[in-house]
């Protein structure tokens, strides 16, 4: 997938949504995966020339792992002029030292997305993206029925009352796929993840399932996401007529 491609399936996210306003000042949630990289270089490009200005940010919350070198996504956000922060935290020492947690997974995302908030308010932005694509929308919804036992996925736009933030999330329409091949064809410098679950997980399991299913049954994963996106899933948002 080349920078087009990614941009327009971007902006078709944005515009249907309504995820951004003029003025707006959003920070780019970076862990250093293809992912995040990927949406950083879609806001970058249409940056340019959307028709709302705004501004961006990128804000990497370090949980302290170690061996996470981020001086490559250091040296990219300077090549694209897009301010950078690295948000030193010790959640991996409260995770797996203090704690010993054996399913950290759920109190690592509140306790990283906390964290991420308070350094967003500080920079002054109004607004924080996240890097889910369109599988991770399917995946989510795929948990949610299999371990709560009901329908539901994770709105493309969210306002958290209590920080006075929006969370959007610009690229559910770009398959991971494409993702995958944005980030062979520019080269992204991603970052080894350190955690030491990764890969161990419920989310790993339904990632695995959902390929199986789709081998056997072609065409479900696109079934899949048209039934969230019409399924008027409570707090989601109404759609722009575009």
């Amino acid at each position: 997938m080349d920078l087009q491609r990614l941009m327009s399936l971007t902006r078709q996210a944005i515009d249907k949504y309504n995820m951004i306003e003029p003025g707006d000042h959003i920070a780019v949630g970076i862990s250093g995966g293809k992912d995040s990289l990927t949406l950083l270089y879609a806001l970058h490009g249409l940056q340019r020339f959307y028709p709302k200005p705004f501004s961006l940010s990128a804000i990497t919350v370090d949980l302290g792992l170690g061996n996470l070198d981020l001086e490559p996504v250091k040296n990219l956000c300077d090549n694209l002029s897009i301010p950078y922060s690295i948000l030193s935290t010790e959640i991996g020492n409260i995770l797996f030292e203090s704690r010993k947690e054996t399913n950290p997974c759920s109190l690592c995302a509140k306790m990283r997305k906390g964290a991420l908030n308070e350094e967003a308010k500080k920079l002054g932005c109004n607004k924080i993206a996240y890097a889910h694509h369109k599988e991770d929308l399917i995946e989510t919804m795929l948990m949610s029925l299999i371990y709560e036992g009901r329908f539901f996925s994770f709105s493309p736009i969210t306002y958290l009352d209590r920080m006075d933030l929006t969370v959007i999330r610009p690229i559910i329409y770009v398959p991971e796929a494409d993702v995958i091949g944005f980030q062979r064809k520019y080269q992204l410098p991603v970052c080894k993840n350190p955690c030491p679950v990764d890969g161990h997980t419920k989310r790993e399991y339904v990632k695995l399932l959902t390929k199986q299913l789709e081998q056997e049954n072609p065409g479900v994963k696109s079934r899949f996401f048209h039934a969230i996106i019409e399924g008027q899933i409570p707090g989601w948002p109404a759609k722009a007529n575009k």
